[in-house]
């Protein structure tokens, strides 16, 4: 299944705008889609949603909300909890080099999952490895919207050249990994099918398997991780059901059963059980209660039998001894 985790949304956005390019996602083969809605700082206590909520349709995409804060000063409270709160997905947009690295390294990854660079903007620094790296070992996803490149104005050279700089060194520090497209489309023309979008990131620099993955994969597990964090516990335990209240069993009740398999026990296995005790005292046989005691019985009654006969038990080395001698005598005769 394919995500598109951007569709810009402003108050500006008509219905009917917002509905032939949700239709014309569907139709490409986008089956989630977030509408996105861009809230500056400083963040009011009372976080807004403006983003409409549409109705389930058959021939539109299962439609998210989400919220993209710029960030410039790591230091100001920006509400991450309650955003969290109030939208389905979050995501950051660090413009300097100082947010960038508080976004990768410090920040709670516990109330956003993405983040999402303006590339066709000039950023005076350089995307350290080590930094990148550190927000995806996070659980944290950079965003590639190719609509920055394919929806620029024609005389924007400059945002276009920034913005293929930019991705190629976004790609050199993550090696490809922890990537998430997305469109960024602010209408139905900015919007390209899967196989377009996966050819155009082989150009930049993006292999063809992780540009497929970052429209299905590593978009589903942010969707499935923001989820996981308002049902779950810090994202990693999450109570999907439960088995209803165990009976406790009293400790009569277990005494009880074991009476009533005793008495359940046929009458004719008793009377045959009874029958056979009988047999063997009028037969003069003696009940021995221990195996042991049967067997050393046994052995004496062997032993007296033997002696009576005359013919006492020889051991092996009297029985070598014997032969020896016999042998000795014959060797004599001879």
């Amino acid at each position: 299944m394919l995500y598109d985790l951007n569709i810009p949304w402003s108050p500006s956005t008509t219905a009917l705008s917002l509905d032939r390019t949700l239709t014309f996602a569907h139709h490409l083969g986008y089956r989630t889609v977030a509408l996105t809605h861009t809230l500056p700082p400083p963040i009011p206590a009372a976080i807004p949603n403006p983003l409409p909520t549409l109705p389930p349709s058959e021939g539109r995409p299962t439609v998210l909300r989400r919220v993209t804060v710029p960030i410039s000063d790591p230091s100001v409270n920006h509400r991450l909890p309650q955003l969290h709160a109030a939208y389905d997905l979050v995501a950051l947009r660090p413009t300097t080099e100082r947010a960038f690295a508080a976004v990768c390294t410090s920040l709670s990854s516990e109330h956003f999952s993405l983040i999402s660079l303006d590339l066709t903007a000039f950023f005076p620094f350089h995307f350290p490895p080590r930094t990148c790296m550190a927000a995806v070992s996070r659980g944290l996803r950079f965003e590639i919207c190719y609509g920055q490149f394919v929806g620029a104005r024609k005389d924007d050279a400059r945002g276009r050249s920034n913005f293929l700089a930019n991705v190629a060194g976004l790609i050199r520090a993550t090696k490809g990994r922890g990537i998430v497209v997305s469109s960024e489309a602010r209408d139905v023309l900015g919007l390209r099918g899967p196989a377009d979008v996966v050819n155009l990131l082989a150009v930049w620099g993006l292999g063809t398997e992780k540009g497929k993955a970052g429209m299905a994969e590593m978009a589903r597990g942010v969707v499935v991780n923001e989820g996981l964090g308002r049902r779950g516990f810090r994202r990693v335990v999450d109570v999907v059901g439960g088995a209803g209240p165990v009976r406790e069993v009293e400790k009569g009740e277990g005494e009880e059963g074991n009476k009533k398999q005793k008495k359940q026990k046929g009458p004719k296995q008793q009377q045959g059980q009874q029958q056979a005790k009988e047999k063997g005292q009028q037969q003069g046989q003696p009940q021995w209660k221990d195996k042991g005691q049967q067997g050393q019985k046994r052995r004496s009654e062997e032993s007296e039998d033997a002696r009576e006969g005359g013919d006492a038990p020889v051991s092996k080395r009297q029985a070598k001894k014997m032969k020896l001698a016999l042998q000795k005598g014959k060797a004599s005769e001879a």
